[in-house]
């Protein structure tokens, strides 16, 4: 009848995703670095990405895809999202059971024991933070690119961050300049080897993010 309560039942319900795995050029790999997509992409379109990072075929690579799949404005392909407002809580802790499965399966079938580092465009940009600060998902380092830190990450014990990378197009308005420099000082703060790249472009990766990328895998695992 009209004007009662509504009643909400949430029910559980198993998914499968997919996840992109490249192989290093030289066996067995000098590192294994996971990247998620960001909003309206593909893993295919995120591995393209990160394979312009200068020496990245030194390691093992992997594309996530994200669980909520729908096709682009031109019905050309199939992108996908990591969540949206909608019941935004519990999708978060899916996403958090879905990329330890990922990683932890990539890990166990192709034996990869080699120094985990995590990457993260837009959207995905959160998703690389939060998954750096589940324990268990040991990482040595984050590259997160035209994204934010999310709330539930700077509610967290940010300390436990491993070194970040933290990049952002000058004329980038989908991240404005105050909140990028918000989320530098949240790090800082908490005491985490953070180290901005501002660089002329957009909401893109650029060949100059490219090449800071390389850099900065180079110096982390310098340091293990």
């Amino acid at each position: 009848m009209p004007g009662q309560a509504l009643i909400v039942h949430t029910v559980p319900a198993t998914v499968h995703g997919h996840a992109l795995l490249q192989p290093p050029a030289e066996m067995p790999g000098r590192f294994l670095l996971v990247g998620f997509h960001g909003y309206g992409e593909s893993a295919d379109q995120h591995l393209a990405a990160l394979n312009r990072i200068p020496s990245v075929s030194e390691g093992w690579v992997c594309a996530v895809q994200a669980l909520h799949p729908f096709y682009d404005r031109r019905m050309e392909s199939v992108v996908a999202s990591w969540m949206t407002r909608l019941d935004r809580g519990r999708a978060i802790e899916d996403n958090r059971e879905y990329v330890h499965s990922v990683i932890a399966r990539v890990r166990r079938d192709q034996g990869i024991d080699r120094p985990l580092i995590l990457a993260g465009f837009s959207q995905g940009a959160a998703m690389a933070f939060r998954a750096a600060m589940d324990e268990r998902i040991p990482c040595v380092g984050v590259i997160a690119l035209a994204g934010d830190l999310p709330p539930d990450v700077r509610e967290g014990d940010l300390s436990r961050m491993p070194p970040v990378l933290l990049g952002r197009g000058k004329s980038d308005r989908l991240i404005p300049a105050r909140q990028f420099e918000g989320d530098l000082e949240a790090l800082r703060a908490a005491g985490v080897d953070v180290r901005p790249c501002v660089f002329r472009g957009r909401h893109e990766w650029t060949a100059a993010f490219c090449r800071e990328s390389a850099l900065f895998i180079g110096e982390i695992l310098s340091a293990e």
